[in-house]
């Protein structure tokens, strides 16, 4: 018989299945006409050149994404740079998807495909802005409780790639743009601080697309729970807060809850202390929440990043039952160090990245 914690974790990975960047990106394919160069960012960016090569074999390609989240791919020049902290690999991606738009040829085709983690994936900086200028910016953004419009709307002000520069500088006939979306409201100028989306005054055509979302995640995960006979009792995008304020929200709504499943999306924030810890959002909300369903049965609840990253660790988040929480998790939790006491509790989610990101998904199962 399954688990609670069995049961959490197979709704939550439908829903990760159901937006793979492979699969979403071959069915939008499908109507679109050879392109003469394919670009690529964001963590989601190998399974979706994947897909386009797949379908289109030969035509020049390059990939900006995270170590190792291109496994595998050929065909293409791949740069691996750092997320969610940009590096010195993070220009020289930048520069390069900007120069391989600049030299496009009059009439032709340009075939751009977008993800989430581009904001610190590839950046080509205004003059006078320094790398560890951008660091230190990345860095204070993360830590300071704002939500991605508002972090990525100060990212664009350092920026010849996002807010549209990017395309700026493509002379030729027509962009196509298919983007995975980690933002609230699928918006394309949000994603990656707008990587892929056109400026005001761009004359060449453009068709843009969003092929795959936090909504479409959570309604797979809730056809499969209603697959499973389990009766889904909300589902919606609600995450959109301060951590601690969220688990106090849900907390209570989860531990009272009645049998059946609850399905949460969003990006949570985080204030971060001075010298955090190992972890990420989706740790630290995990190990929240296991504070809120201590001591309960019969319940598990899973918190992960879609992408199968949370923050600069490996992990992709925390599945926790009402055995999880101990006296030491409060101290991890105040220093920002819900990682290594997950995975000594055998709490830790990691799946390796997914080729995927539409923000995170939480599953709470009672029984």
């Amino acid at each position: 018989m399954s688990t609670p914690a069995d049961l959490a974790h197979a709704i939550w990975q439908a829903g990760v299945d159901a937006v793979g960047g492979y699969a979403a990106t071959e069915a939008a394919l499908s109507d679109l006409p050879r392109p003469d160069c394919i670009l690529a960012v964001g963590k989601a960016a190998g399974e979706m050149t994947r897909a386009a090569l797949t379908r289109f074999p030969g035509v020049p390609a390059l990939v900006v994404t995270k170590d190792g989240h291109a496994k595998g791919l050929t065909g293409a020049e791949v740069i691996e740079s750092a997320h969610p902290v940009p590096d010195a690999r993070s220009l020289r991606g930048g520069a390069a998807l900007r120069t391989a738009v600049g030299e496009m040829a009059h009439g032709s085709r340009l075939l751009l495909l977008v993800s989430g983690g581009a904001s610190a994936l590839a950046e080509d900086l205004v003059p006078g802005s320094t790398l560890d200028d951008l660091a230190a910016l990345n860095r204070r953004l993360l830590g300071a409780g704002l939500d991605i419009t508002a972090m990525n709307e100060q990212r664009r002000q350092i920026s010849r790639v996002k807010g549209g520069g990017l395309l700026s500088g493509f002379a030729g006939a027509h962009v196509d743009v298919l983007a995975i979306s980690d933002v609230p409201g699928d918006d394309l100028a949000v994603i990656g601080s707008g990587i892929g989306a056109p400026p005001d005054d761009f004359v060449p055509g453009c068709t843009t697309r969003i092929i795959a979302s936090n909504t479409i995640a959570r309604d797979a995960a809730a056809a499969h729970a209603d697959g499973l006979g389990l009766i889904v009792q909300d589902n919606r995008e609600a995450l959109h807060d301060d951590l601690s304020a969220l688990a106090e929200t849900w907390g209570p709504r989860i531990r009272n809850m009645a049998p059946g499943v609850l399905i949460l999306g969003g990006e949570p924030t985080v204030h971060l202390p001075d010298d955090p810890g190992e972890g990420g959002r989706n740790q630290a909300l995990a190990l929240a929440l296991a504070r809120e369903i201590s001591g309960t049965k019969g319940l598990a609840v899973i918190v992960g990043g879609t992408d199968g990253s949370d923050g600069p660790t490996d992990a992709a988040g925390g599945l926790v039952t009402g055995a999880t929480w101990a006296p030491s998790a409060a101290d991890a939790l105040e220093r920002a160090d819900s990682g290594p006491f997950l995975r000594s509790a055998g709490a830790l989610l990691t799946t390796g990245p997914t080729g995927t990101n539409v923000m995170d998904l939480l599953v709470a199962v009672r029984v």
